[in-house]
């Protein structure tokens, strides 16, 4: 894809083109998501180097929007953390970057997106579907209609706050209130070449976003991995997973049938270049980019 600074790569799938919109990328940081990601053994695989990890074995994450423009609508999937919003952690709280000028530099206003996809409802994946305007939490994009998953919501609502700040309360029920929700489920057709695809483990109602057009395929993770070191090893487990054994067998599922087909692979927490093709890697896997 073409790169500009902010705005990352772009993918044509089909008639679709997908556009990435970094808000954050670094290096470290992931070891206490995947805590049996230890450095020596992420240098063990080295197809990670030079894009996933450095040569120490730190590993390289990113989290980031894309932006789904289809024949019929525009589909943004997964907000990101947000600007102005209280959060326990440190790197996240109060950000202040420049998110919403970036959309519009890659030829999307907020006035111009259809939908809202949360591929679930956590922190990094729902942050700007608010802004903070005069004191309120306002929809970010006016005239979509917010697609969150009937299990997801339902679940979150009875858990109530959680461990990284007011995001119900600042992200997730003022487009709710808004009347600007719709409950979808976890293998819901979108539009003609979007599909959810259900991939529960990392949250009940987790899913990912299948994009189908002209024969071409590529496939949005959302947080069933976080890292291409789990393609490697399936069993290690992403510390928010709220059912592990469910969430390994959903990413050996998946990767049985990514693995060898031509469906692009797009990582929702992959660092530059984001994407690849699985391939099988010995009884193991690995992304080809």
């Amino acid at each position: 894809g073409e790169n500009t600074e902010m705005v990352g790569e772009v993918w044509q799938i089909g008639d679709v083109k997908v556009t990435r919109v970094v808000e954050i990328e670094a290096t470290g940081g992931m070891s206490r998501i995947i805590p049996d990601a230890k450095r020596e053994l992420v240098r063990e695989i080295e197809w990670l180097y030079p894009h996933f990890s450095d040569e120490e074995g730190r590993m390289r994450g990113a989290i980031h929007a894309l932006i789904v423009d289809t024949p019929d609508r525009n589909i943004v999937v997964d907000t990101c953390i947000g600007n102005d919003k209280e959060r326990a952690v440190p790197a996240w709280n109060n950000l202040q970057t420049s998110f919403l000028s970036d959309i519009a530099e890659a030829g999307y206003s907020r006035e111009s997106i259809d939908n809202v996809m949360c591929t679930h409802l956590h922190v990094d994946h729902v942050g700007w579907n608010t802004m903070l305007v005069d004191g309120k939490w306002v929809p970010t994009f006016e005239n979509a209609r917010y697609l969150y998953g009937e299990t997801e919501f339902e679940h979150w609502r009875g858990e109530g706050e959680g461990d990284y700040g007011p995001l119900l309360a600042d992200s997730i029920m003022p487009v709710f209130d808004a009347g600007l929700v719709d409950l979808v489920q976890q293998d819901q057709q979108i539009c003609p070449e979007i599909r959810l695809v259900p991939t529960p483990g990392h949250t009940p109602g987790h899913v990912s976003v299948m994009i189908e057009s002209k024969g071409e395929s590529a496939l949005i993770t959302g947080d069933f991995l976080h890292h291409p070191c789990q393609f490697a090893h399936p069993e290690w487990s992403s510390s928010p997973d709220v059912d592990r054994p469910q969430a390994i067998a959903t990413r050996r599922a998946i990767y049985e049938k990514l693995a060898g087909s031509p469906t692009l692979v797009i990582g929702t927490h992959f660092a530059t270049p984001t994407a690849g093709h699985l391939v099988k890697d010995g009884d193991t896997y690995r992304l080809d980019v």
